[in-house]
């Protein structure tokens, strides 16, 4: 991966939000990719989240997002993608809405082993009409199931891409991105153009 810029100078920087459930690997994610040493907010779980914070399902959970995650890559010359991961439990939620404004599109990140944590997430997107694609993080490296039946899992529509990968590698969460940004411009390309359009200023 490079840092140069291109020479006419034009570098184009778009925001990009991870969510998902609590505990699915957001923070992971954005850590294994991010080209600078990303900011999180983590923080120890205490005793004051029992009751609030149901950590059944990942046991060896010790901390927590509280506000949200920063990072950044260079998906090419001319393409910078900043990264704002967010806080999985229901009781952050009223930040979304800050989080998500500006934003191109979203990742929703799931573990297939507790595929209703993320129908929030996916209820937000849509009802926001913010593009976004699912993203199958593969625990120890197990994919349990595919593409297809997670789709159909989540009743999501069928050109809204599903994809596995595995939040601790870097190429793999790349891919992610990139496919994002790619599905992205494909909706951007579909949409039909004004009739009198505004003109720019």
């Amino acid at each position: 991966m490079t840092n140069h810029r291109p020479q006419n100078g034009r570098v184009t920087s778009a925001k990009i939000v991870i969510a998902g459930g609590f505990g699915v690997g957001k923070t992971t994610l954005v850590g294994s990719v991010s080209e600078i040493t990303p900011l999180t907010t983590e923080a120890i779980m205490t005793s004051a989240g029992v009751g609030v914070d149901d950590n059944r399902d990942v046991p060896g959970k010790t901390t927590t997002t509280v506000a949200m995650d920063f990072g950044r890559i260079s998906i090419d010359q001319d393409l910078i993608l900043y990264l704002f991961g967010t806080p999985g439990q229901t009781r952050f939620w009223f930040m979304w809405d800050e989080l998500v404004r500006g934003a191109i599109g979203a990742v929703v990140l799931v573990d297939t082993r507790r595929l209703a944590d993320c129908f929030a997430a996916i209820d937000f997107f849509e009802h926001r009409r913010l593009p976004y694609l699912v993203a199958i993080n593969c625990f120890d490296g197990q994919q349990l199931h595919g593409p297809d039946d997670v789709r159909e899992a989540l009743a999501i529509a069928s050109d809204t891409p599903v994809i596995a990968c595995d939040a601790r590698s870097r190429e793999s969460t790349k891919q992610v991105l990139i496919t994002l940004v790619e599905y992205v411009l494909s909706m951007r390309r579909s949409q039909p153009i004004a009739e009198n359009p505004s003109p720019v200023r």
